[in-house]
C-alpha cells in the first residue's frame, strides 16, 4: 500500500503565498530543493493542483535544459518530467501532444479523492504533492494524507494565502528537525489517532 505525502512551505505566520499570489516573501533556500530532491527520490507519482501543474513543469524542463543547472536541480527536473503525474483539476486538459501527455492524467476534483484512494491501494512508492494547499487540503479532510511535512521559513508575509482552510484536525508531531545550512525547520507530522 503507497502514502500520500504532502510537503508544504509556509511562512512562520502560516501562508504560502503573500497577497496576490507574490512567492517573492517565502523563504526559498538552498536547502528547500535538497529536502525536495529526497522526497522525489522515494515516489513514483506527484499529485498536482491544475493551477500548479504547468507552472512546475515549464520551470524543471527549462532547468534540465539549462547547462549550467547542478548535478541536484538536473537530477529533479529529470523526475518531475518523467515519473506519472495525477492532475486533480476541473478546468486543466491535456493536448495530446503535450510533451506531459504521456505521463499525466486529469481527474476533476469530485473524483479526486477516489482516484487518490484508488492509487494508494497499489503497491509502489509515495504518492506526493508539493502546496496547491487547494487541493491537498480536501485530501486530508478526506483522511487520504499519511504525512503532512511542513517547512517553516524565517518570514512573516502578514496576509495572503494560509495553508490549512479546511476543519479542524488532529496532528501527530513524527519529528522537528532545522534542515542543514538553512533557516527552515521541518516539521513532520501524521494524523493523530486516539491512542495519541
Amino acid at each position: 500500500m503507497r502514502r500520500l505525502v504532502v510537503s508544504v512551505l509556509t511562512s512562520l505566520d502560516g501562508y504560502y503565498e503573500g497577497p496576490g499570489t507574490d512567492l517573492s516573501g517565502m523563504p526559498f533556500e538552498d536547502a528547500f530543493d535538497t529536502h525536495n530532491l529526497g522526497l522525489l527520490r522515494r515516489a513514483d507519482t506527484l499529485v498536482y493542483g491544475g493551477t500548479w501543474f504547468p507552472d512546475n513543469w515549464n520551470h524543471w524542463t527549462a532547468v534540465a535544459a539549462d547547462p549550467s543547472a547542478s548535478d541536484r536541480d538536473r537530477e529533479i527536473a529529470s523526475i518531475v518530467t518523467s515519473i506519472d503525474a495525477v492532475v486533480i483539476s476541473d478546468t486543466l486538459t491535456i493536448a495530446d501532444d503535450a510533451p506531459w501527455a504521456a505521463t499525466t492524467r486529469v481527474v476533476g476534483r469530485t473524483d479526486g479523492p477516489a482516484e487518490i484512494e484508488r492509487l494508494k491501494q497499489q503497491d509502489g512508492g509515495d504518492l506526493l504533492m508539493f502546496g496547491s494547499a487547494t487541493t491537498w487540503n480536501p485530501l486530508w479532510e478526506a483522511g487520504l494524507v499519511d504525512e503532512l511535512i511542513v517547512l517553516v521559513g524565517a518570514a512573516l508575509l502578514g496576509d495572503g494565502s494560509k495553508v490549512y482552510d479546511g476543519a479542524p484536525a488532529r496532528l501527530h508531531l513524527v519529528s522537528a528537525s532545522v534542515l542543514p545550512e538553512s533557516q527552515l525547520v521541518e516539521l513532520r507530522y501524521r494524523p493523530a489517532t486516539s491512542d495519541d
